[in-house]
């Protein structure tokens, strides 16, 4: 095999670019992932070589869970030396989640993996899933001096590669379905490829690739809001089981500094609850102390978010929380960038 020419695996989970339109009852159902080629004669084109794996069941993205991560990980896991790049293809919905949750568990990862999907189904003849999934399986396969250009976990939609654990689902109808307001473009898809290279994460050395495999999902997002009230936060907190919560604070990590309000917060984290404190704005980041009502959670030990995703956060979470750390080590590592996941 010429040294640039790629194996690529693809990774069917679900969702729906793998739907195709019965045009007797106008319904959309998953197809055979390996009438692929029938369906995008384009492929044969690519000079990569590319082999494909589905779910034995297609999931919608909207009933993904971690168990399903373990599944795309661990599909992984088994094909790392077989292959040298690999795309998932998967539902829009909660991608950015999973992606997001791949980018954990998956350590000193050498090689490329792209989630994409589309709006439109394969088959529709307006569709973006053409596009999304012969560049995503370009870039899976692009390599320099023999080696793979992208070593980390991406996202590709609608002429831009982002950094997974960068990304959000923005719009519903739009074919640029995806933000990533806080780390620009890996690469952009124009007359020509171009690879940001200077903002691709760099891997060191040859640690060896390791699969996490447990993540806990006792976790919560709380978004707060005015006239969030005493009760129902209290009950939040006195849940048996829970070991994590995302608060979604205002602006750059704000929240009501009553009394009642830190007296809930101070109580979780002496219960061992692990709290994350991200914006619910769009873009920018969590600083906390810039004023008088973030100084209070500091103090309480609420970990910053700084500039996390949400998404990112609990994929994070759920990845850290099995550790079992100590509150100040785990503040240490939550405020850490471990895959490039933060500034």
């Amino acid at each position: 095999m010429h040294e640039n020419i790629s194996k690529i695996l693809l990774i069917y989970t679900g969702g729906t670019i793998g739907m195709i339109k019965d045009y007797e009852s106008g319904a959309l159902k998953a197809f055979n992932f390996d009438e692929l080629l029938q369906n995008i004669p384009e492929l044969k084109h690519l000079e990569h070589e590319i082999e494909t794996l589905s779910f034995e069941v297609p999931i919608d993205s909207s009933n993904m869970n971690p168990e399903y991560y373990l599944k795309i990980a661990e599909i992984i896991e088994e094909k790392y030396e077989q292959y040298d790049g690999f795309v998932v293809l998967h539902g829009s919905d909660t991608m950015a989640y999973s992606a997001s949750a791949l980018s954990f568990m998956l350590e000193n990862l050498n090689k490329p993996i792209i989630y994409t999907g589309s709006q439109l189904p394969i088959g529709d003849l307006r569709t973006d899933a053409k596009e999304n999934l012969i560049t995503s399986i370009q870039l899976a396969g692009l390599k320099k001096n023999g080696k793979s250009v992208i070593r980390e976990v991406g996202l590709y939609f609608e002429y831009k590669l982002y950094r997974a654990n960068r990304t959000s689902k923005v719009n519903a109808s739009h074919f640029e379905a995806f933000a990533s307001p806080n780390y620009p473009p890996l690469a952009e898809s124009g007359v020509e490829l171009q690879v940001n290279e200077s903002l691709l994460k760099r891997v060191h050395g040859r640690k060896k690739f390791f699969v996490h495999k447990e993540l806990d999902n006792n976790i919560i997002i709380i978004k707060i809001f005015p006239g969030i009230n005493e009760k129902t936060l209290s009950y939040f907190i006195n849940l048996e089981s829970l070991k994590g919560i995302v608060l979604e604070t205002y602006g750059s990590g704000n929240a009501c500094n009553e009394k009642w309000f830190t007296d809930i917060i101070k109580e979780a984290i002496k219960k061992g609850i692990k709290i994350v404190n991200v914006t619910q704005c769009v873009g920018g980041s969590v600083i906390m102390g810039h004023y008088e009502t973030s100084t209070k959670l500091k103090s309480l030990g609420v970990v910053s978010g700084r500039d996390i995703t949400t998404e990112a956060a609990v994929a994070k979470l759920m990845y850290l929380i099995p550790k079992n750390l100590a509150p100040k080590v785990f503040k240490t590592i939550f405020e850490t960038s471990l895959r490039g996941e933060m500034s």
